[in-house]
């Protein structure tokens, strides 16, 4: 059964000093916007999306944080990106839901690119349950947990699944799970191991996703699809304000990203905006990059028609199987951004995909998840095609470990007695 304490038990020593710092320090998140209307909404109540059926963002009280904190004092915290507690939702210490999350690391590629090459990963396969999803379900959970909400549920490719599963746990709460049938088998069973109600569905994440509203509608679920609650984003914004903090005056000039939902894309560029907003940098921002499969490239097909919106991609199909998303509830925010940026869309191939991830691990020794290898094809491909220049300095984002996924077979046998 799913139980929610009242508080949450003993505590370690990092997480009393994230209670005490969200003790200490303001809350400054004010009101929910409608990404669409601007129509603003209670943020001291749980919502899904607005009432033209598009997502609702965090909106802070800016110069409340400009009053509270500097961005030097922020950074100068500890515990990963809780740090950033003025411009993060979660309102009381007690429902930070922390698994240990700590700054991911920034990987300079050295034999996989050419010499003179600015290429850096940044690894967000390090983070609790293995991949970037752990940013948005931290967040959400606990201002779900905060919230009174009890029942969670999504539809997921799989690592999002992963991060539910195990933060509701820790939370207290009790997660729902249905994912396509080809799942990447060790997905499932974490998810499984981890305590979800996990459900394989014949179908793609948007199937998926219709049985989940039906569970809403039905059984009073908390709808925790990409961008149809509003913190996952706060959460997944977090790379941005991460990135801003690891280059310190100057942010890197391209940053290419594997776009399913488009969350973390959407997110980075919101914290960008924030950190302007609040004078915190002052220089040029990022032009950022959409990268999807050739499999399922809905938010490419509308870049390079100068839509506004992504139709539905039919029968998507790819390796990468975290961004395969036929179509995204925040395609026009994701669009919105590239055009901001100055940014644009491309599509890999599989084989690219593969043959990237390959040679990264091979040359390099740092072994990409599908969607981080297509980020290495991306960069390889805009280069090739005069998108990016050499001396860019350029962002790869690898979204979980490879580990995760089947790789192919290695080594040969030998015969003990006869070397």
């Amino acid at each position: 059964m799913s139980r929610q304490p009242s508080r949450l038990p003993f505590q370690s020593p990092e997480q009393e000093y994230l209670r005490r710092l969200y003790t200490s320090a303001s809350a400054c998140a004010h009101h929910l916007e409608c990404s669409l209307s601007g129509e603003r909404y209670d943020i001291g109540r749980p919502h899904g999306l607005s009432r033209t059926g598009k997502p609702l963002m965090v909106r802070y009280d800016l110069d409340k944080v400009n009053r509270s904190v500097t961005w030097a004092q922020m950074k100068a915290r500890r515990s990963g990106f809780w740090k950033y507690r003025e411009l993060l939702p979660v309102m009381n210490g007690e429902n930070v839901i922390s698994l240990g999350e700590g700054v991911t690391p920034l990987i300079a590629l050295r034999y996989s690119v050419p010499a003179g090459a600015r290429v850096v990963v940044k690894d967000e396969g390090r983070l609790p349950t293995g991949s970037f999803k752990a940013r948005g379900l931290a967040v959400a959970v606990g201002r779900a947990r905060e919230l009174g909400l009890r029942h969670l549920a999504m539809p997921t490719n799989g690592n999002a699944g992963a991060a539910l599963a195990a933060y509701a746990r820790y939370a207290g709460l009790k997660a729902t799970i249905f994912c396509p049938e080809d799942t990447p088998e060790i997905n499932l069973r974490e998810m499984a191991a981890q305590g979800a109600e996990l459900h394989k569905v014949n179908g793609l994440i948007h199937e998926c996703g219709r049985i989940v509203q039906k569970g809403v509608e039905e059984s009073g679920w908390a709808d925790f699809s990409t961008l149809k609650e509003p913190y996952r984003l706060e959460g997944k914004k977090t790379m941005g304000l991460e990135l801003a903090e690891q280059y310190g005056g100057t942010l890197p000039e391209v940053i290419f990203y594997p776009t399913g939902g488009g969350t973390g894309l959407i997110g980075m560029w919101k914290a960008f905006q924030e950190l302007v907003a609040l004078g915190w940098i002052r220089d040029k921002l990022p032009r950022m990059v959409a990268v999807q499969a050739t499999g399922c490239a809905p938010i490419v097909r509308a870049w390079e028609q100068g839509w506004d919106q992504a139709s539905l991609w039919r029968d998507a199909a790819t390796v990468a199987a975290g961004i395969r998303v036929p179509v995204a509830v925040g395609d026009f925010l994701i669009l919105r951004a590239l055009r901001e940026s100055g940014g644009f869309a491309t599509a890999v191939s599989d084989q690219q995909i593969l043959k990237a991830r390959d040679q990264v691990a091979r040359e390099d020794g740092l072994l990409l998840c599908p969607e981080g290898a297509a980020t290495f094809a991306a960069w390889k491909q805009a280069l090739e095609q005069g998108m990016v220049s050499f001396q860019d300095q350029v962002i790869l984002f690898n979204c979980a470990t490879g580990l995760k996924y089947p790789l192919p077979e290695g080594g040969s046998c030998s015969d003990c007695d006869h070397p």
